[in-house]
């Protein structure tokens, strides 16, 4: 196990860097202090080829002109906030608005646009790094000092473990999660349509026009929503479900999870046999099947388009502060936030 540090940029007068995390069988992760980003995944397929796994790019500034949160740590609150504004404790508060009038993934700097402290680990057979941030009190527009750890952690056993850890001085909001687009064809060979995905939930969110949850908890049976038996993603993006059509034909909808650490969500490549496991002690999470990806450019010299990744974040629900019958993601002064979300990778 190591973990390599390279030099990956300059921004605001500040250094970025990289850092590749490598195991004893060859896998690979690599992450930034800018976001506390996944640049690249990499591990074997069913012939032994060692591939990426996700989308990212290789430049900073690709980074800073990104708006698909490609990889990063995203909060202090991941997903929508209708209107941006919510009340806590009598007092209203209005946060940053940077999808038409709603807040979405933390605002317009949320933790996907700061630089971490980073600290690197080597510890037998495991290897990882540290992020660190304090979030000043009013930042995005949420009250409360909040220091936050995200703790990227790589083993031998092709297992990436994802802990974050904070606390607050004032009464707050957070659900953190990461916004990785996994793709196990490796390179980017194929898009997402052919993975299958399996997920330990009988409910997910109605979604209103502007994909924000109604409150409403529809039940997945009988419909494109239904992963409780292993389904390819591109039932979805042919389903003329009105769910699956608001959202751009596929899914970016929050499911309720049935259980937690206990293979609950299996996302698998049938072409080159791998697979992933992730496990949570979250309450949801958000499948988002890269309906509004651009079609412009490239990304590693691959044609950009729609369903070219998936991101599975597993969370709080979105809007949650504004739906009293969700579980909260109110955060008290001196109560410690914690969540570990583990992804394991695998062959079929």
């Amino acid at each position: 196990m190591e973990v390599i540090k390279e030099d990956f940029g300059e921004h605001n007068n500040q250094s970025i860097y990289s850092y590749k995390i490598t195991n004893d069988r060859g896998a690979e992760i690599t992450c930034i202090n800018f976001g506390c980003i996944i640049t690249k995944i990499i591990v074997p397929d069913k012939q032994g080829n060692l591939e990426n796994v996700v989308l990212g790019y290789d430049t900073l500034e690709e980074y800073l002109n990104d708006t698909a949160f490609l990889g990063a740590v995203v909060g202090r609150v991941g997903g929508r906030i209708k209107g941006a504004h919510f009340e806590l404790d009598g007092r209203s508060y209005t946060l940053a608005k940077n999808e038409k009038i709603n807040h979405l993934h933390g605002g317009i700097k949320g933790f996907n646009r700061v630089i971490w402290d980073a600290e690197v680990f080597e510890n037998g057979d495991e290897a990882g790094v540290q992020f660190k941030y304090l979030s000043p009190d009013g930042e995005q527009g949420y009250p409360g000092n909040v220091r936050i750890n995200v703790t990227y952690t790589l083993n031998n056993e092709n297992e990436l473990i994802i802990t974050y850890d904070a606390d607050t001085d004032q009464k707050t909001l957070l659900t953190v999660t990461n916004h990785s687009y996994f793709n196990l064809t490796g390179n980017l060979k194929r898009d997402i349509l052919n993975h299958t995905l399996k997920i330990k939930s009988d409910k997910f969110l109605e979604l209103d026009p502007e994909f924000i949850p109604t409150g409403t908890l529809l039940d997945v049976r009988n419909t494109p929503f239904d992963f409780t038996q292993e389904r390819s993603i591109k039932t979805g993006t042919l389903s003329n479900h009105p769910q699956n059509d608001l959202v751009g034909e596929g899914y970016d909808h929050p499911f309720v999870l049935n259980s937690n650490r206990d293979r609950e969500i299996v996302l698998k490549d049938p072409e080159s046999g791998r697979t992933l496991i992730v496990e949570t002690d979250e309450v949801g999470v958000v499948v988002y099947s890269g309906n509004s990806l651009s079609n412009e450019g490239e990304i590693r010299g691959v044609p950009w388009r729609k369903y070219l990744g998936i991101c599975l974040e597993t969370q709080g629900l979105p809007d949650a502060i504004n739906h009293p019958t969700f579980p909260s993601v109110v955060l008290d002064k001196d109560q410690k936030y914690f969540s570990v979300t583990r992804y394991r990778f695998g062959l079929e």
